[in-house]
Formats: C-alpha cells, sequence, structure tokens
C-alpha cells in the first residue's frame, strides 16, 4: 500500500502563486514564427497572444494547424526537445523564454497531456503526484503536505495508492492535475484534455478545470477541437489557429456569430447547426455559448422543424456478423470477474454500428474478442455464416480489419508510405499497384502531401489517420475502428467518414466504430450499440439512445444538445426532431459529396 494511503493532513498548501506584478501578462506573443530543424516553411507564423494573469482561454484549430507546436513553446519543450529557427519574442512571466531552461518553465507551466499513460512515472497515485516535489528534494513531511492538498483539488484523495493502471480515464487525468499542482505553478495548460475520455468523464473534466480556475485563480489554457463539449463551462476568450496563423482571438459569443469555424473545418455546436438551418441568424447578444442560454425565434424553428422530411426505414439486410451469448473474464483474474456477461448482437452487411459506454466497460475488448486477439470463455462468434473460433487472427484479418486506440501501437515503419503498403507487400501485390491504392487512399485521409515523411514528423492525429489508411487499404469486409476521432478534427474525420461511407454504399463496407463522440454516433452511424457492467443495455438508433437520460446515465454518455435545443422550442416531439435533424444532415452531405 502507498505511505500516501488514507494519509490526513491539514489543507495549507495553496497552489496559488502571486508573485509579478499584475500588469505582466503570464504568457506573450510578439511577432513570433517558428520552424522547425527539418523543414523549410514556418509552422507558426507571426504569433502575437499575450494572456493575463487568471484568464481562461481555450484554443481551438484543426489538426496540422500549429496547435502542437504552440504548445511546446509555451511549455518549453521547444527549443530544448525540438530544436528550430524561432524569430520574434516569447515571453513568461516578463522574462524572455530563450533565456530560460525547460526546469525553469516546468515551474511556471504545468502541462496535463492529451496521453496521461504517458506522464506517469509512479507505482501509485500518490508517488506520482509526489514525483516534482521529490525531485526538489523537499522534505518528507511537506511532501505528504502537498500531495493530499493537490488531490483534495481535483478530488482524488480517496485513490491515492492506487495503481495509475487500475485508475479510469477520468481519475489518471486528476492525478496528471495534481502532478503539476503540487509545484505551484502559474499556468494550467490542457493539451486536448477530452481525447481519451468517454463523454460524462469529459463533462467531470471540463466542470473539474472551472473549478480549479475559480477556486486557485490560476491561468488556465485548454487546446481542444471540440468545441461544444469544452464550452460545457465558460471561457474568457477562444483563439482559432489554422494553416499557423491565429485567425481569431474573440469572446465566444462573437465567434459563434461569425463562420470562422466552418471555414476552419471546427464542428461547431449542434444546437447551432440546426438554428442556422432553420435561417436563424447567430448574433452576439443572443448569448449562443449554451444551448440552456441562446435566445432565438422558437416558432422558425418549429416551422422548420415541421418541414423536415421523414427518414425511410432502415432496408433489411442479411446479418454479416453474429455475437451470441458472449462471457469474458481475463485468465489472470482469479476471482473470474466477468468482463462481458451475455452480449449478443448481430451486425449486417453493409451496416454502421457505434458501440458506446464509459471507459473500461469492455467495448475494446469485445472488439478484440471480435477480432481473435483474446478467446472468449463462452458463446459464439460467426461471420458471415462462418464459426470463427476455429480461425486465426491472420485468417480473420483477411474479413476484419481492426484499427487500434493508439496509432504507436500499430506503427512498424519509419516512413508513412511503407507503413500503409506494409499488408499490401506481405501479399505480395504489384509494387505499381500499391502506390495507386496507397496514393488514393492517402488522398481521401489527407496524407497524400505526407506520403514521403518519416513517422516521427506527424501529429497524433495524422497517426491516427495513417492506421486507417494502412487497413482500408486491405480490402477488408468489416472495419473496427477503436475510437476513430481520438485527435482528430471535424474536417478530417468528417473526410474520413466519407470515404467510408463511399465504400460502404458502393462496395458493401461494413463498420464497428468504437466510440466516445457523440456527433460521429449521431451523424454517421444507423444504430449504436450499448454496453454498461459488461453487459448489453439498448440497441437502437442513435437519436433514440441519446435522448434517453437513463441510457444516458447508465452508460456515461451524453445528451445531445439537439434535443435540448428542441425541448427550449417546445416541439412536440424533441425525439423525433432529433432524427429529423440528423436525416436532413446526412442527406445534404449526399448532395455535396466529395
Amino acid at each position: 500500500m502507498s505511505s500516501y494511503d488514507n494519509k490526513k493532513t491539514s489543507p495549507a498548501f495553496s497552489p496559488v502563486d502571486s508573485q509579478g506584478p499584475a500588469q505582466i501578462p503570464v504568457l506573450s506573443f510578439d511577432d513570433f514564427t517558428f520552424t522547425y530543424k527539418a523543414q523549410i516553411e514556418p509552422t507558426l507564423y507571426d504569433i502575437r497572444l499575450s494572456v493575463r494573469r487568471g484568464e481562461k482561454i481555450l484554443i481551438l484549430g484543426p489538426s496540422g494547424s500549429g496547435k502542437s507546436t504552440l504548445v511546446h513553446c509555451i511549455n518549453g519543450l521547444i527549443p530544448h526537445a525540438f530544436s528550430g529557427k524561432r524569430e520574434g519574442s516569447l515571453s513568461l512571466l516578463g522574462k524572455e523564454t530563450g533565456s530560460l531552461g525547460i526546469f525553469d518553465i516546468s515551474k511556471k507551466v504545468g502541462t496535463v497531456l492529451q496521453d496521461t499513460d504517458g506522464q506517469f512515472v509512479g507505482l501509485s497515485a500518490g508517488e506520482d503526484i509526489a514525483f516534482a516535489a521529490e525531485n526538489d528534494c523537499i522534505p518528507t513531511g511537506e511532501i505528504h503536505r502537498r500531495v493530499i492538498e493537490a488531490a483534495r483539488l481535483v478530488r482524488i484523495e480517496d485513490h491515492l495508492g492506487k495503481a495509475p493502471q487500475d485508475l479510469s480515464g477520468g481519475q489518471k487525468q486528476r492525478v496528471s492535475i495534481a502532478g503539476v499542482l503540487i509545484d505551484a505553478v502559474e499556468i494550467l495548460l490542457f493539451d486536448e484534455p477530452l481525447a481519451n475520455l468517454d463523454p460524462a468523464a469529459g463533462q467531470e473534466a471540463i466542470e473539474l478545470i472551472d473549478t480549479l480556475h475559480r477556486e486557485t485563480g490560476k491561468t488556465v489554457i485548454i487546446v481542444e477541437h471540440r468545441l461544444e463539449d469544452a464550452l460545457h463551462r465558460p471561457v474568457d476568450r477562444i483563439v482559432v489557429i489554422a494553416e499557423g496563423r491565429i485567425i481569431a482571438d474573440l469572446p465566444p459569443a462573437e465567434l459563434l456569430a461569425k463562420d470562422v469555424l466552418r471555414k476552419t473545418g471546427i464542428r461547431e455546436p449542434l444546437y447551432l447547426s440546426a438554428l442556422r438551418y432553420a435561417g436563424i441568424e447567430i448574433r452576439p447578444e443572443m448569448q449562443p455559448e449554451s444551448v440552456q442560454t441562446i435566445q432565438f425565434d422558437r416558432q422558425r424553428l418549429g416551422n422548420w422543424a415541421d418541414s423536415l422530411p421523414v427518414p425511410a426505414p432502415e432496408e433489411h439486410r442479411p446479418a454479416l456478423l453474429e455475437v451470441r451469448d458472449l462471457d469474458f473474464y481475463y485468465p489472470r483474474d482469479l476471482e473470474k470477474r466477468p468482463v462481458l456477461e451475455g452480449v449478443s448482437f448481430t451486425l449486417a452487411k453493409g451496416e454502421c454500428v457505434s458501440l458506446v459506454g464509459k471507459n473500461g466497460v469492455g467495448k475494446s475488448t469485445l472488439a478484440k474478442l471480435i477480432c481473435g486477439f483474446n478467446q472468449p470463455v463462452s458463446g459464439s462468434i460467426r461471420f458471415g455464416g462462418q464459426d470463427l473460433t476455429g480461425l486465426s487472427i491472420k485468417e480473420r484479418a483477411e474479413r476484419i480489419g481492426y484499427v487500434m486506440q493508439n496509432p504507436n501501437q500499430m506503427i512498424s515503419h519509419s516512413l508513412i508510405f511503407d507503413e500503409a503498403a506494409l499488408g499490401l507487400r506481405a501479399r505480395g501485390i504489384d509494387e505499381q499497384e500499391i502506390r495507386e491504392r496507397v496514393g488514393e487512399v492517402f488522398s481521401i485521409c489527407g496524407l497524400y502531401s505526407f506520403r514521403n515523411w518519416p513517422v516521427s514528423a506527424l501529429s497524433f492525429g495524422q497517426k491516427k489517420r495513417l492506421t486507417i489508411a494502412s487497413i482500408l487499404v486491405m480490402g477488408v469486409s468489416l472495419l473496427i475502428l477503436d475510437e476513430p476521432t481520438a485527435g482528430q478534427d471535424h474536417r478530417h474525420y468528417s473526410d474520413i467518414m466519407e470515404f467510408l461511407q463511399k465504400l460502404n454504399r458502393e462496395q458493401g463496407l461494413s463498420f464497428l466504430l468504437v466510440t466516445h463522440d457523440m456527433h460521429l454516433m449521431l451523424e454517421y452511424t444507423h444504430r449504436a450499440l450499448v454496453l454498461a457492467g459488461g453487459k448489453l443495455l439498448a440497441s437502437g438508433l442513435p437519436a433514440e439512445i441519446l435522448t434517453d437520460d437513463s441510457l444516458v446515465e447508465a452508460a456515461s454518455l451524453k445528451r445531445t444538445s439537439l434535443y435540448d435545443l428542441a425541448l427550449r422550442a417546445e416541439i412536440t416531439d424533441p425525439r423525433a426532431f432529433v432524427r429529423h435533424f440528423i436525416n436532413y444532415e446526412d442527406s445534404r452531405r449526399k448532395a455535396s459529396p466529395l
């Protein structure tokens, strides 16, 4: 048991660092340009950004826009870990960062990474939180006091004795936050905090960040592209970056009233899309930051809703994947605690199905059982009428493609093209055909211009697209994607999904999407499977699932803002409104194909 488990101490730890004149910005970019050593063109151009003490700022941008580079400049990884040429000025609390070491910067800027697993160094949550203080040779008693106080701030004090791998995604994030709070940093920098969390845990994360901001007075910078989720709690400003330049720096109400988001490829909140489709102009004075605060013409929205066509019923399709009475527990678990119990469902040929539920509920385990990575304790899996029990992983891979959640676990080549061509070359496909097939998929996945780059130069989101491309070139019948939108902006995942839908329509390719992205679930899947407690709670239309409060709560999902908008407009059948809206958007996409 960890020495931090159940320790009690006085709440003397104060994370607020008030040193320095209030008028000096805590962070200031002035005509700042940065070019990586291995590149000719800059990644950041003429950045001008001033952050005042105590501000809460959201930085948005599509994949490859320069968000990650901006983060690395703020936390000192540039130039200390990633070398290159910098021009202009970047100051932290009035001091040029070029004159500061990365250790000095880390005492002022605490970074919570997108991948929290990559931030753990301790054997327990308490030890991990204490790491920075131990490095500073702080006395043991003082370390204990700081650990407990930081843990209390993020409400993780009851889990200090647990190993990091035994924590949920949200709990891991809280430990990471506490680990930077222990140093009394001035700036809390959150890099894609929602990327690996289920919808309910994502809401809790945004609420926690907001609470820390209000209670500690720290400067908070959130880098994210899931705008509607990030605005679950208010921010002071939204900074939009695209192609390495800041193209907007505005209060949320002003930004949401403009068309910057759509031009940049960032998904605007769904309730705003519905209002725009209804012909309602969005203005700052309407308070558009939230579906609960926005003022709108209810009658006009209602009239538009009445005009929406009723979706045609789904046609019957033959079964492709049949899962029956599936049970599973891990062999090393002496208590034989079930991960999955009696799971049964059918996925039809040409169907696109989402698999949803909270972190750790067994979604990825179910996907691995289908692919043969694990074997069920009982139950059966049939594909195309054939029992898969006797088939090897390689044999299943000729029919079922699997794209893992973490792209780094799939990539084995140093060059992007070679990674995508790996499976085709193993099958002895002609090199000319390989180039044509890889090139076509790269064009759709937004990777064609990077085809000759090293994999190490890609961002997390770009690596994700590479792993998807590597499977798509193989011509499988069923593609299972584990969190396909993690690290992806709306434009890129829309491009990928539109391509997958084209394969769905023209070749009958089927999909099972393991996802936390409620937008993706609504927009691109015919049906949703809901897992909770290792059991299949529901199988139905996504619009029905996300308007059922009992299912939303049981499976840690997030009720769609379209439903809340319909309730506020007093639309007679709010569930039907959601279904009809999704059908309307699907018709618009089909009318404007890629």
